[in-house]
């Protein structure tokens, strides 16, 4: 019998999946079709696909992660649970079902639709990242110009759009990273002046910071509600103090900024995700 082998499924090197993989002895970063070509039951593979860059849906490798989970491999990050952090319509339910506080949400599919959600609100592609194409409109007549001007976008001609109440923005957010239903990062990200979208593609700076145990639990249980098992999940205050779930990220990139307590986010990163399943249910 062969040594048991481990990879990150991704279509890229990112710094996030380079960083993973130095740090799980022999593990690669390969392709959903290499992945499928070299894995075989007893082996590791941690599903690490994002949304494509059209915004249309998530990249290609879905079928060969569940042919590799029917094969005897341990997935993580199984396909289930990757569509329903990048969908974001999926997301929704999933923790409208679990209780887990966030945004009236409703699907739109064309710029007639009627919107059951008083602007102001936020208008985002059912599958986006990156800050790319989400707008505040803050009043009726600017959802209907913007809906008119995404309307022959291909992601929204594919899936429609969310158009998702406003929580206030303040400037900032928590972005937290869960792995094996454990807290393991988390940054505060600060807009960029004149910006209300945190993302830090659009300039946003990371700090660091040590979420509160309700603000921890309530990542926690997000992951949990999508089966997720390494995920970012992104909370905006809201103005009676607490904390709501905006999004989850299912390829969520990360790095040292998100450590906790000086420890090294991507070792305890792999120790939370690789943990003896049957143990840590005990």
């Amino acid at each position: 019998m062969g040594e048991m082998l481990a990879a990150l499924v991704a279509h890229r090197e990112t710094p996030t999946n380079v960083a993973l993989a130095c740090r799980w002895a022999g593990a690669r970063i390969l392709s959903p079709a290499e992945a499928l070509r070299t894995l075989r039951g007893g082996d590791i593979a941690l599903g690490r696909l994002d949304v494509s860059p059209h915004l249309d849906g998530i990249e290609i490798g879905l079928w060969e992660l569940a042919r590799l989970e029917g094969a005897g491999v341990r997935v993580l990050n199984r396909p289930r649970a990757l569509v329903a952090a990048h969908d974001k319509l999926a997301t929704s339910r999933a923790l409208a079902d679990a209780s887990v506080p966030h945004p009236r949400t409703a699907h739109i599919t064309a710029p007639s639709s009627h919107v059951p959600i008083e602007p102001p609100v936020v208008v985002k592609p059912r599958f986006g990242s990156w800050g790319r194409d989400v707008a505040l409109c803050e009043d009726a007549a600017s959802l209907r110009r913007h809906l008119a001007r995404i309307a022959h976008r291909q992601w929204f001609k594919s899936h429609g759009a969310l158009v998702q109440e406003l929580v206030p923005p303040v400037g900032q957010d928590l972005r937290l990273v869960v792995a094996g239903g454990t807290l393991v990062g988390a940054v505060r990200r600060v807009a960029a002046p004149g910006e209300w979208r945190t993302n830090v593609a659009l300039g946003a700076t990371r700090h660091a910071v040590t979420p509160p145990a309700e603000v921890r639990d309530l990542a926690i249980a997000a992951a949990r509600a999508l089966e997720a098992d390494l995920v970012g999940v992104d909370l905006l205050p809201t103005p009676d103090g607490g904390h709501v779930v905006i999004e989850l990220n299912g390829a969520v990139e990360f790095n040292e900024e998100y450590a906790l307590d000086g420890g090294d986010v991507f070792e305890w990163t792999l120790t939370a995700l690789l943990r003896d399943p049957v143990a840590s249910v005990a």
